[in-house]
């Protein structure tokens, strides 16, 4: 790679995260290499592009106006390696990957497995978040495709791949536990584990149909920190059946009585402008 665009990468990244330090996690350099190469940014054009701090870097005014032409920069630069990488058939690539736990844990490990045999040199990044985040993050680029609950923006283009099931989630020896369905109303009569942050998402639209309110005790985006205090007979919750598989925890899982599933995809802002080691990966998650 051509030192120059190194040297942009390492602004736009360290801006992008907001330090030096992750920044050089990105990018495989030093902390003190990617410093380097903002000092000799800076030298060149005898600018000051960061204010350093304790708590980080932030722009100048000057910084300010730079940064989106070294965007343009490294996005071109992005643009013609994917070209150079189709003409040399897919040696090389890299897929940035937005995902929620419950894909990275028990999808992502066997797909990426199985997608390495055919495509042994693509590198990947993944960023752990809810759906808000992730839909931020492909509609920024920051991501070049993410998993997702469908439906979702309607600029995205997504792939449905999989519906799975809501399942209610009790300490072992609950009384509700001898039942084979369990009733949505007897849930709210219980302290309740809400999974859930920012923008309501499937848990709290089950009680919305069913014009009921739980007695939410404890709300976090942590499907384990959820397992865990329904564990310590703490609460009750309903959680997707994906993240219950291989738990370690001592619980108990039941169907509703008004069954309740999350359609789950991927989406991308757009296929035709995407490299193509993620039009590969496209393909084959939706044929796998």
């Amino acid at each position: 790679m051509d030192m120059n665009i190194q040297k942009y990468m390492a602004f736009v990244k360290t801006v992008e995260y907001g330090s030096f330090t992750k920044a050089a996690e990105i990018l495989n350099y030093s902390q003190s290499g990617i410093s380097r190469m903002i000092n000799d940014l800076e030298k060149e054009w005898n600018i000051v592009l960061l204010e350093r701090g304790k708590f980080g870097v932030k722009l100048t005014s000057d910084g300010m106006k730079l940064l989106p032409h070294a965007k343009n920069v490294c996005m071109e630069y992005e643009k013609l390696q994917m070209e150079v990488d189709e003409l040399n058939g897919l040696q090389s690539g890299l897929i940035r990957i937005g995902t929620f736990s419950s894909v990275a844990t028990h999808w992502l490990p066997n797909i990426i497995k199985a997608f390495q045999k055919a495509y042994p040199n693509i590198d990947y990044e993944l960023l752990l978040g809810d759906y808000t985040e992730i839909e931020e993050w492909i509609s920024k680029g920051r991501v070049d495709c993410g998993f997702l609950r469908l439906p979702t923006c309607s600029d995205f283009e997504t792939i449905f791949l999989e519906q799975d099931r809501l399942l209610a989630v009790l300490p072992e020896n609950h009384a509700l536990a001898q039942l084979e369905r369990i009733p949505v109303a007897a849930l709210c009569k219980e302290p309740f584990m809400l999974l859930e942050k920012g923008a309501k998402a499937e848990i709290s639209e089950i009680f919305e149909r069913c014009n009921l309110t739980p007695n939410v005790h404890f709300t976090t985006w942590d499907d384990y920190a959820i397992m865990s205090m329904v564990e310590h007979g703490l609460g009750v919750s309903i959680l997707p059946e994906l993240i219950l598989k291989r738990i370690p925890y001592h619980v108990v899982t039941r169907e509703l009585d008004i069954p309740a599933y999350r359609k789950i995809g991927i989406a991308l802002r757009n296929r035709k402008t995407s490299s193509l080691a993620v039009k590969r990966f496209l393909e084959y998650l939706q044929y796998r």
